[in-house]
């Protein structure tokens, strides 16, 4: 979901050369990545050790405290720390006041998890079988990006070129009031909302079916797409944008990681923390030590620039 200035992309976020960022693309990937396993380690955490009413105050706490992050971010200075505040307040923000939320009202209401027919084991939680429901409003969002944003997203692009056509310069003339913190918040939201929805029609047995060739050529086709929006994001020279892109690189390579866990080829040893505390605790050691140095760029960018 980046947007743009009037006059294009801005200019400070991307290297117009040949020149290859390495290092910096990395470290924004595996920083969004170990997000991915510690944040549904957080969730089976919180059930394990809260009683349900502690953890719906708890939950509903950590949805307001993400928000108050993106917030805030808003009017902190620098690029790099919009970005920081957005996407570590909007990984509060899903966890809180989506998925807690759908597991809630899933819960009181009584929706029963899909199970294995042939084990009894859950291959699919109550509140995940309720969020196919919520496509109208991710649509809903995405009409008002398409016909309304002109950004710098290329999913979004694309579809612009497409419906838009020559158009396009009018319809989507101008784009939102810029805000990094609020960019990378949204970003994270509707790519992860997507995935969400694109794997819970893929396994429906109505529509596809977990085994269903198609479902594994998503997962294949997201995981050499993967590779390719990799490979833009080592052109980005600027941290900021470097860690926007990856949130975009890593949500598509986590989705043929999620079918690979749902079809058994892959232990998702996140899904049971308690029990794989010595790789957990890795997992976390390195994520700390990669945000404690995002930090730090992101201060040091701040005192340079002043």
């Amino acid at each position: 979901m980046e947007q743009v200035k009037e006059t294009g992309t801005v200019k400070s976020s991307v290297e117009t050369g040949r020149k290859l960022y390495w290092w910096k693309a990395i470290a924004s990937f595996m920083m969004v990545l170990l997000t991915m396993p510690l944040g549904h380690a957080l969730m089976i955490m919180m059930e394990h050790f809260l009683s349900e009413s502690a953890l719906h105050y708890a939950a509903f706490a950590l949805g307001f405290v993400g928000m108050v992050m993106v917030v805030v971010g808003v009017f902190v200075k620098g690029d790099t720390r919009q970005t920081l505040w957005g996407f570590f307040g909007g990984l509060l923000f899903w966890t809180g006041w989506v998925e807690f939320l759908f597991m809630y009202f899933a819960n009181r209401f009584g929706t029963q998890p899909e199970l294995d027919p042939i084990t009894g084991e859950v291959v699919t939680r109550p509140e995940y079988l309720i969020l196919p429901a919520t496509f109208g409003l991710w649509m809903m969002v995405m009409i008002m990006y398409i016909f309304s944003t002109k950004n710098g997203c290329n999913f979004i692009n694309w579809w612009q070129n497409r419906l838009l056509g020559d158009n396009k310069p009018v319809v989507a003339a101008r784009p939102m009031t810029r805000h990094s913190s609020i960019i990378t918040f949204m970003e994270l939201i509707m790519i992860m909302w997507g995935s969400y929805l694109l794997l819970m029609f893929c396994y429906d047995d109505v529509f596809l079916g977990e085994d269903h060739p198609i479902t594994l050529l998503v997962g294949l086709g997201c995981l050499i797409g993967s590779f390719f929006i990799f490979a833009k994001q080592l052109r980005l020279s600027a941290w900021g944008a470097n860690i926007r892109m990856a949130i975009a690189t890593v949500v598509v390579f986590w989705t043929p990681v999620e079918i690979l866990g749902r079809i058994n080829v892959l232990s998702e040893i996140w899904v049971a923390p308690l029990e794989h505390k010595t790789e957990m605790g890795i997992i976390l050691s390195v994520f700390l030590v990669l945000a404690v140095y995002f930090i730090f760029k992101a201060s040091k960018n701040k005192a340079h620039h002043k």
